[in-house]
């Protein structure tokens, strides 16, 4: 157990820089607020070569174009939402990590309430009916009750 827990140890260590955050050192911006308005936009945009990372995650060479198209938009003088503008118009709102709530995601939002509490009431539907079917004797004809009376008094 002692040799499984070193394993995972040494495993983990080699593995967490690969965690760290894909921006490499010349993107990173003079300007400290922008830089964390950059990093702030960054990680709520999808990777679209990974898909289940973040642009400033992700070490794709799309993701790097779309950070430094972030820094760009912010460096010359676009508020966030100018960013995101930008960014969704060029590629859709599968960019965004977090779907927005409109009309046309509506179901993205409520599909899985939905769905979690329907499946819930069948379960519960279906909890009850094996109960009832275990709980319930059945229906002996004259002649296997007789029998069934023999058995239990041997």
């Amino acid at each position: 157990m002692k040799k499984l827990i070193i394993i995972v140890a040494i495993v983990g260590t080699l593995l967490a820089p690969l965690s760290i955050l894909a921006v490499q050192p010349d993107e990173v911006l003079s300007n400290p607020v922008l830089e964390q308005r950059a990093r702030a936009i960054s990680s709520n945009l999808r990777c679209l070569v990974c898909q289940n990372q973040s642009i400033d995650e992700s070490d794709a060479p799309l993701a790097r174009d779309l950070r430094l198209i972030v820094r760009e938009r912010l460096v010359s003088g676009d508020t966030d939402s100018e960013v995101y503008d930008f960014v969704v118009a060029r590629y859709g709102e599968f960019v965004l990590l977090n779907p927005v709530f409109a009309g046309h995601t509506i179901f993205l939002w409520v599909a899985t309430p939905v769905i979690l509490i329907a499946s819930l009431i069948m379960l519960g539907i279906f909890a009850v009916r094996s109960r009832n079917a275990r709980t319930a004797s059945p229906d002996l004809s004259a002649d296997e009750a007789r029998i069934l009376e023999q058995l239990r008094n041997g």
